[in-house]
This record gives C-alpha cells, sequence and structure tokens, in this order.
C-alpha cells in the first residue's frame, strides 16, 4: 500500500515556517558579521540532511568540525556603505577564525541531542580604540579561546520509513556562558601627554561570550522537488533575557553622550536560510546548493530589556555550495556573498537620536566535515 503524507507535510511546513516568521518579525523587525557581532552558530542537529537526504538512524553517533572565516572592512550606517572611510584609511578592520566542534547522538530515528563547543581568534586594527583617533599607526587588539558551549535536542516530526521525500525538525536547547565576556587586551592610551599600555576589554564583536544564559530555537527541513533536486529551509534564534554585563567599553571617554553605552548589552541572535540542493553526480556523493542567507543581530530583544552597547544590523547574502559525500564522512563548503547589509538604529541611538555605524564583510567562507559511526 503506498502511503502519502505530502498534504500533511507541506501543513507542518507552513506552520512551523509561519510560527518562526513571528518571532523573528517581533524581534524589533528583524534588524551580520563584522562589528555587528554575529557569533559563529552552526546548526546543533543534523546540517547534511538536506544535502544527502540521509538523518541519524537510532544509536549512531556524528562528530563535526564548522570552521569560518572572514574580514570586515566596510562601514554602514544604516544601509549607507561610508566609502570615503576606505579612502581616509581608518576603517576598523576584524579577521576572525572561528571553528565549532560538535557531537550528535541519535536516541532514536527522531530524536538526537547535541553539543557544540565554539574556539575563535579575532584580530582587530582600528585608530579610534587607541591614542591617535585620527591618523597614525594602526593599533590591533585580539582575542581567541573558549566561547559559549552549545546544548541542543532535536526531534523530526516525519516518520523518515514511511515518507522519505522529505521532513521537518525543531530543536531547542540552551547556551551556556562559558566563554570569557570580559577579554582583555592592551590599548594604547595617552595620559598626561605619555602614551601607556593599558589593559581594557576588548570590542564586543572580539569578545569570546556574551555573558548570558540564552534559551535556543531551532527549525530545518527538507523536501525533494523533482529527481536530484531538493528544497531546504533552516531558522535559528537565540533568546537572551540578561540585559547588560559588567564589561566596560569606555566609550563614554570618546564622547560623554555616550555614557549609557559604558556596559556591553546581551543580545539576542538569528539565522535563516533557505535554497535548493541539486545532486550533480549522486553516485559519487556530489552536490550542489545555492540559496539565501539572512543573520544579525535585533535592535530589542524578544525577552527582558535591551540597554548597554549593542551594534544591531542584519546582511543578506547569496549562498553558494558544494558537498561531498562519501561513505560516513561529509564535506561541505559554502561562500556567502553580501548583497544587502545594514547597520540599524540601536536602542541608545534612538534615546540619542543618532545613528551609529558597523563594519562588515564582503563575503564568508563556511567549511564543514562531519563523520558518522
Amino acid at each position: 500500500m503506498k502511503i502519502s503524507v505530502q498534504p500533511a507535510f507541506a501543513r507542518n511546513l507552513l506552520s512551523i515556517v509561519a510560527l518562526f516568521t513571528i518571532i523573528l518579525i517581533s524581534a524589533e523587525k528583524s534588524q551580520a558579521q563584522g562589528c555587528v557581532a554575529v557569533r559563529h552558530m552552526s546548526t546543533c542537529g543534523n546540517p547534511n540532511a538536506a544535502n544527502t537526504n540521509t538523518n541519524l538512524m537510532a544509536g549512531q553517533w556524528q562528530v563535526s568540525a564548522s570552521y569560518r572565516y572572514f574580514r570586515s572592512f566596510r562601514h554602514f550606517r544604516g544601509n549607507h556603505e561610508e566609502k570615503e572611510r576606505l579612502k581616509i584609511g581608518n576603517e576598523v578592520i576584524n579577521t576572525t577564525n572561528a571553528l565549532d566542534l560538535g557531537v550528535t547522538y541519535a536516541l532514536t530515528n527522531r530524536l538526537s541531542f547535541s553539543a557544540v563547543v565554539p574556539l575563535s581568534y579575532t584580530d582587530r586594527s582600528s585608530w579610534y580604540e587607541h591614542v591617535d583617533r585620527v591618523n597614525g599607526p594602526r593599533y590591533h587588539s585580539q582575542a581567541y579561546g573558549l566561547g559559549d558551549i552549545r546544548l541542543q535536542a532535536s526531534y523530526w516530526l516525519i516518520d523518515a520509513e514511511k515518507y522519505t521525500n522529505g521532513n521537518i525538525a525543531i530543536g531547542a536547547g540552551v547556551k551556556l556562558p562559558t566563554g570569557n565576556f570580559n577579554t582583555q587586551d592592551e590599548f594604547h592610551i595617552k595620559r598626561n601627554d605619555q602614551v601607556v599600555l593599558e589593559r581594557r576589554p576588548v570590542d564586543q564583536s572580539l569578545q569570546l561570550g556574551d555573558g548570558g544564559v540564552a534559551g535556543l530555537l531551532e527549525i530545518q527541513a527538507y523536501h525533494k522537488l523533482f529527481n536530484n533536486a531538493t528544497a531546504y529551509i533552516s531558522g535559528f534564534y537565540m533568546i537572551n533575557a540578561r540585559d547588560t554585563t559588567k564589561t566596560r567599553t569606555y566609550r563614554e571617554t570618546l564622547n560623554t553622550t555616550l555614557a549609557n553605552e559604558s556596559y556591553l548589552s546581551v543580545p539576542d541572535q538569528f539565522s535563516a536560510r533557505a535554497g535548493i540542493n541539486y545532486a550533480v553526480f549522486p553516485s559519487k556523493g556530489i552536490y550542489v546548493s545555492l540559496g539565501g542567507r539572512f543573520e544579525g543581530v535585533p535592535v530589542r530583544d524578544l525577552i527582558g530589556k535591551s540597554n548597554g552597547f549593542r551594534r544591531p544590523g542584519h546582511i543578506f547574502s547569496v549562498e553558494p555550495g558544494i558537498t561531498y559525500a562519501h561513505g560516513k564522512n561529509i564535506v561541505t563548503l559554502g561562500v556567502p556573498v553580501a548583497l544587502i547589509r545594514n547597520r540599524t538604529k540601536s536602542v541608545t541611538d534612538r534615546q540619542m537620536n543618532r545613528h551609529g555605524d558597523a563594519a562588515f564583510a564582503d563575503y564568508l567562507v563556511f567549511l564543514n566535515y562531519a563523520h558518522r559511526f
């Protein structure tokens, strides 16, 4: 007997996508990387299901390493690029290398548990944070080490034995404040006509953690469109209830009107992806994909206050990728290229009737390796 659950699948998919869209919209109209502190958040579930149409089975393990690289240097205020910054040479440059080490265990064919340990190294060069805020030599600050560990459970809503053309997974978890949210480095400060080195907290975009215990919500789904082609969507939202930390920004030393940004905010974060995977050589395990990627930091959090200093903003990218699956190994390479970058007004920007800026990258490089056993 042929079993068909396509109508039910479509209804479930639309309902969950609608719910997730409402969450994003409610987060201050969803207003990213670079100075916008979007941390590396690879999925806690099985990120390769849409590519290979194979989920983890009961008793299986999967270990993964997900690497991200970007270099941000283009400054935006709203969606307007301040190209003069590059001409003058006073742009802020962030170079980030991030690595997520993950492990997933499938308790059943549909329920799995994951843990992700993030590591990162970021170098930042600027003028304004050091002694000469107009011109002169560039000074650097760095941060490297352990970030905020994430624990999550994920559940596939469709029985894969009854329906093999698609599935929907929902996930929930917690992000723990294991990363140092008061990472410091040496800054060149002018005091009494003398240039001295002083240890201060690095910029928010370099901080290894955000200081909050956060809730994680996730959805991912895929469905076969036609021979060798599969559509995919995924969404992620991190809910941080904490308002601010006691990590100093020293922004009030730049301008007394920035006193309400003396401490770092603890922001929410979101991302969404959608596109199509195509099996070019399915027998050889070679797949290509093309989709869109939307990620950022909202102006206001879903829960709690949104005071302190944050750079809210979002970026929309077109995301080509290629996947190679061989035996128990899967390698995926993606290079999202930015089309829209927008540094939105923060709560304190609105209070002070101004508009802060942020630096964004032109593209990202994602490389993911997974092995199951």
